[in-house]
């Protein structure tokens, strides 16, 4: 690169794109002013990389300097950062009610999505419901009404439990909706005008219940791996996608993007199964009228799976409104189960390919919560209903328990005594201990008013650390592990307390040291809880005299210690999680 001021760069830190032209109007120039965000990152320094080697390291660290910024707009004398994350659920059938299955990975959205709010990111995030298939219209014939009308039925129970279990979507996609149908036949088009759309016949076995076709290798016998019950042997004229062509393109895809899929070994499944060969999918039915006809031939309708895809990109304007589509895409992180890997990790992106749209950003697989050791599910009758689990232990100890018990990535396995056990050791004793603790020795000892922090506290160091391990785990999506190094703090403030005894002591400056540490650490604890936990962090927050919406605050600068003011009131109130009994 030669004459710095005569070249640009359009910088995507999400998607580690860096396109160079020479300067017009609508272009965006680097500049030798990015070090204060360059060392913000902690990479090399910034002084020492040739112009080039700048634009080079800024690809390739995108996601550590910009924090996943969209566009970062760079002038000649500075730089500003447009951050926006884009995130979403699996949307869920709508032929049985909501449960602990979907809650899970729900709970999860809600948590990274409040994260990233907190990192002062614009947020998208997206859940829905999924409403065509032979699966719902099987339902709704059983149940003798329309499938809309079933549809109609079910999906409003999937919104009112979100609600209760406090989940901040941006916005709920149902695949009935007329957006969602224009979307998906542009898609459909799209695929079709690119010739990787062509008309076959399809013989072989499907499963009714994961709306999914397989192949007898992929049999447990006769029957579906993931439902265990048999297949149905299918013989029909189909539209099939040939995803045969894409391997190449899948794989040199994740092979520049190694970050894509988390956790790490769910990238060399994927990345092994495309390497044994790709099976061209079919994305029609003709012996189904409940689903989206395909644009180019109204005698089929679309292949579910292709239908229900697509909601990812119909809810942000695909079809319908580009700015809006352009604004968000690609996505941030796609959280999906273990279950539907193949169909998110590899049918989707190589449809986009197709479309000439450009494939997911990133992906966040997650185990199942399991009941009895089984996937809970309506055919297995082992189906737990969250909004029960909260009238017993209350929302927050419900949502904590979610995020905290099981990392995400591997399998859980719920028991009621599991939960009671959590919410009594790390709830009742530890957070809601400390809190009360920390209220009632302000009270007694120093006239109910917050006292400051000493800036050589033991507990500094700690706290240090704590953020440092508690940020890198969100921003890993690993909730669990997150609020484990938060737990940290809390057992190190505890035992602070313990040590120094300011309960015994006569009021003065040693207890006003001590209380002093221990609110900024709460202070720093209830930050780091809110995405889990934000009725509780709310209060905590009230309680210990800090001003304004715990929402409202940015980290990492609201992590720092030494932002406790003193002379804050601080009140006790009730216990935040009596404990319970089995």
């Amino acid at each position: 690169m030669h004459g710095d001021t005569d070249w640009v760069v359009a910088v995507r830190l999400d998607t580690h794109r860096v396109s160079y032209s020479r300067k017009q109007e609508t272009t965006i120039c680097i500049t030798h002013d990015v070090p204060a965000v360059w060392n913000w990152g902690r990479i090399r320094p910034f002084s020492e990389l040739s112009h080039r080697d700048r634009l080079i390291e800024f690809r390739r660290h995108a996601l550590s300097i910009g924090k996943c910024a969209r566009f970062s707009c760079v002038s000649a004398n500075s730089l500003k950062c447009v951050s926006r994350f884009y995130l979403t659920t699996p949307i869920y059938y709508v032929n049985a009610q909501p449960h602990l299955g979907h809650a899970y990975t729900t709970i999860v959205g809600d948590a990274l999505a409040r994260w990233h709010r907190l990192l002062g990111e614009e947020v998208h995030f997206l859940t829905g419901t999924d409403e065509h298939g032979l699966k719902i219209q099987q339902a709704a014939d059983a149940a003798g009404i329309p499938p809309q009308q079933f549809a109609d039925n079910i999906a409003p129970l999937f919104v009112k439990a979100w609600e209760r279990l406090d989940i901040t979507n941006t916005d709920f996609i149902r695949t009935t909706e007329q957006r969602h149908r224009i979307g998906v036949q542009k898609l459909l088009q799209a695929c079709f005008d690119a010739g990787d759309i062509e008309l076959d016949v399809y013989r072989g076995m499907y499963c009714v219940a994961c709306e999914a076709y397989y192949t007898a290798d992929d049999l447990d016998g006769d029957n579906c791996p993931i439902h265990k019950r048999p297949v149905e042997h299918v013989e029909e004229e189909n539209y099939f996608f040939r995803l045969s062509r894409f391997g190449d393109r899948l794989l040199d895809w994740y092979a520049n993007h190694p970050d894509a899929i988390v956790p790490e070994h769910r990238l060399n499944e994927v990345t092994s199964f495309i390497k044994q060969g790709l099976h061209d999918f079919s994305v029609s039915r003709k012996t189904l009228t409940w689903g989206i006809p395909l644009p180019f031939d109204e005698s089929h309708v679309a292949y579910v799976w292709f239908d229900a895809l697509a909601n990812y990109i119909t809810a942000i304007g695909y079809g319908a409104n580009d700015t809006t589509f352009n604004k968000w895409w690609p996505v941030n992180r796609h959280l999906i189960g273990k279950d539907i890997i193949r169909f998110h990790c590899i049918y989707w992106p190589a449809m986009l390919m197709s479309a000439g749209i450009e494939p997911p950003s990133g992906y966040a697989v997650g185990g199942w919560l399991l009941v009895g050791g089984e996937k809970m599910s309506k055919t297995s009758g082992n189906v737990v209903n969250p909004l029960d689990l909260i009238d017993e232990i209350g929302l927050d100890g419900f949502r904590y328990y979610v995020l905290a018990d099981t990392a995400y990535g591997n399998d859980g396995d719920f028991t009621y005594e599991g939960l009671i056990a959590r919410y009594n050791s790390d709830l009742a004793n530890n957070l809601g201990n400390l809190a009360a603790r920390v209220a009632t020795v302000v009270g007694k000892k120093c006239d109910g008013r917050g006292t400051a922090p000493s800036p050589s506290s033991a507990l500094a160091p700690i706290s240090s650390q704590t953020v440092a391990d508690a940020v890198e785990q969100w921003q890993r999506v690993q909730p669990s592990r997150a609020l484990e190094a938060t737990w940290q703090l809390i057992r190190a403030t505890n035992a602070h307390l313990e040590q120094h005894e300011p309960w015994k002591a006569e009021p003065g400056a040693g207890v006003d040291a001590v209380m002093g540490d221990a609110l900024e650490a709460l202070r720093i604890i209830t930050i780091l809880v809110y995405p889990a936990m934000p009725d509780t962090a709310r209060e905590i927050w009230s309680r210990i005299g800090m001003t304004g919406d715990i929402a409202d605050v940015r980290v990492p600068d609201a992590l720092q210690w030494g932002g406790y003011t003193a002379g804050a009131t601080v009140t006790k109130g009730d216990p935040l999680f009596p404990r319970r009994t089995v």
